[in-house]
């Protein structure tokens, strides 16, 4: 049985009973909790929820995108059919939300994600240290930067990972200043699973344990009705069968072992899931 449903939903009902009600800068309310942590160990299971589909093929160009091709050119997840990062896009003429970011950021995010991986080397850098330095304790990507805030559409959600090698196990954990529960945590949480195997696969390491921790989780107001479903999803099958669907295997093609080298077309073709069972998809409204 997945037991990412198993912490998801119990995080999610814990924000509904115990959060606390707030406003924020969407103009949408929340109910959040903070400091959150869940735990994984990605050489048990593969963490994508059952409970609902989520698009794994859109969660990993999406991160390939930060991490491999270092980009911030909205454009590129465009071309494979990807728009999730929409409404965030600076226009042609160098404007979002009626703030002037200049006409060399049109069509991107700003200096934000895969502008900052690219402008600091973060993924060369890591991947030099854990093959030349595997001890090393300051394995650390942080894609907050202050100098280039002021120009980022949208400062990082996810804004850092933590790496370490022990018992010849790569062990990485994520830190998120503000979570979306209902739409961004499940990308989020697979996204990184799948950058594990993938940097593990490159410096010849197997994969150990996850740790994902929030600092703000919450759920949008009108994201309650999709919550409360996905709950009585589980609590209906749980009734029925007595346990959820399996969590699915992650394949990652064997034979790659450059992190760059990893396909990134529209296909995916070096990384697949296998035997993903869920229950459909929930619709989310996403605040912007």
């Amino acid at each position: 049985m997945a037991r990412f449903d198993d912490q998801y939903l119990d995080l999610c009902e814990r924000i509904l009973r115990d959060g606390t009600y707030s406003d924020n800068r969407t103009g949408v309310a929340t109910y959040r909790l903070p400091h959150q942590i869940l735990r994984f160990d990605l050489a048990k299971e593969f963490p994508i929820l059952t409970t609902k589909f989520v698009a794994f093929r859109h969660a990993v160009l999406e991160m390939l995108w930060i991490y491999q091709v270092q980009s911030n050119d909205v454009r590129w997840l465009q071309e494979r059919g990807i728009k999730i990062w929409n409404e965030w896009q600076i226009d042609e003429n160098g404007f979002y939300q009626g703030k002037d970011f200049g006409k060399e950021h049109a069509f991107t995010i700003g200096t934000a994600y895969g502008w900052i991986v690219r402008h600091y080397e973060l993924v060369q850098n890591l991947i030099k240290t854990i093959k030349t330095d595997p001890n090393n304790r300051r394995m650390i990507m942080s894609l907050w930067q202050n100098e280039w805030l002021p120009t980022a559409a949208l400062p990082s959600c996810v804004w850092n990972s933590q790496w370490s090698v022990i018992g010849g196990k790569l062990n990485v954990m994520v830190t998120v200043r503000s979570n979306d529960v209902p739409l961004g945590m499940p990308f989020n949480v697979s996204q990184y699973a799948v950058l594990c195997h993938l940097v593990a696969q490159a410096c010849g390491l197997k994969v150990g344990v996850m740790t994902y921790v929030i600092n703000d989780a919450h759920i949008y107001e009108n994201q309650i009705d999709g919550i409360e479903e996905q709950i009585a999803r589980r609590d209906e099958k749980l009734k029925k069968d007595g346990k959820l669907f399996d969590a699915p295997k992650l394949w990652i093609n064997p034979k790659i072992k450059d992190f760059f080298k990893f396909d990134n077309s529209k296909d995916l073709l070096d990384i697949k899931l296998k035997n993903y069972e869920h229950q459909g998809k929930i619709s989310m409204p996403v605040a912007v």
